[in-house]
């Protein structure tokens, strides 16, 4: 049984308690509330859904799996969560120390939560819109698949890749302020070098597995389709890369992070 210390407690009550805020301060005075993340994502799409499988009628290729419009939205939805949640987190996490200069100087409060608030945020409304997302294969397909129940398989990776990068990019902004828009430019061009609103089978042979090796992102993609929608993993070896880049890129930002924390309040 996993015990912890009293003030560890009261760290986690009160990173929930900023959770919370985030989540609340996103949308406060507006009718829908947190359900705009959802009406976001589903103009998504619809745009997305048009563009490429009505206009340039991009073809799904999946096994045991029927290829229209409805279900390319279906898995083009599925693959938009994960990327969705990845780097709104980033994109926020980024200037996270910037905007909360009071909170950097006091003393006793602790400056690792910072980057976890956005992470967490962005999390908890990725899971919101799997939870329509299963609504939807469930009315459609009539049946779920079971692998559905192997998702923390890749959420568990998703969420330390992401707390990683957040720490880094949350660290080095506070001392390189063209970090923030320079990460703008770097998710861009990555968004496309995903396979998110093309499928994998689209990319040209010789550069698929240099794709999957090499970009963490796309597998977290590939494999939130597979367990949802395919119903098996075909990417063990890639999800074992996937893993170990995670736990590298969450050892690496926090190192960096707690190295400049110290010199963050001189700077503000």
């Amino acid at each position: 049984m996993l015990l912890l210390s009293d003030q560890q407690v009261k760290q986690l009550g009160l990173l929930r308690a900023l959770v919370v805020r985030d989540l609340e301060a996103k949308y406060k005075g507006s009718s829908l509330g947190n359900l705009w993340t959802i009406a976001h994502q589903i103009s998504q799409i619809f745009i997305y859904t048009y563009v490429f499988s009505i206009v340039l009628k991009v073809k799904l290729n999946l096994v045991g799996v029927d290829s229209n419009s409805f279900t390319f939205g279906l898995w083009l939805y599925a693959g938009l969560l994960p990327w969705t949640a990845i780097t709104n987190a980033l994109v926020q996490a980024s200037t996270v120390v910037l905007t909360q200069p009071n909170l950097v100087k006091k003393v006793v409060f602790p400056l690792g939560l910072l980057p976890l608030v956005p992470v967490l945020s962005a999390f908890m409304e990725s899971f919101a819109g799997f939870l329509l997302l299963v609504a939807m294969l469930a009315v459609s397909h009539q049946e779920l698949q079971l692998t559905l129940i192997l998702m923390p398989l890749i959420w568990i990776p998703q969420l330390l890749l992401t707390i990683g990068l957040s720490y880094l990019v949350a660290g080095l902004t506070v001392f390189i302020r063209d970090l923030a828009q320079s990460l703008l430019v770097v998710l861009s061009m990555l968004f496309y070098l995903t396979p998110i609103v093309y499928p994998l089978s689209a990319v040209p042979a010789e550069w698929r597995d240099w794709l999957l090796w090499l970009n963490p992102a796309a597998v977290v993609v590939e494999i939130y389709r597979e367990l949802a929608i395919v119903g098996q993993i075909t990417h063990w070896g890639e999800w074992l890369a996937t893993v170990g880049y995670s736990l590298a890129a969450y050892g690496v930002g926090r190192w960096v992070y707690r190295r400049l924390r110290p010199g963050f309040a001189d700077v503000l």
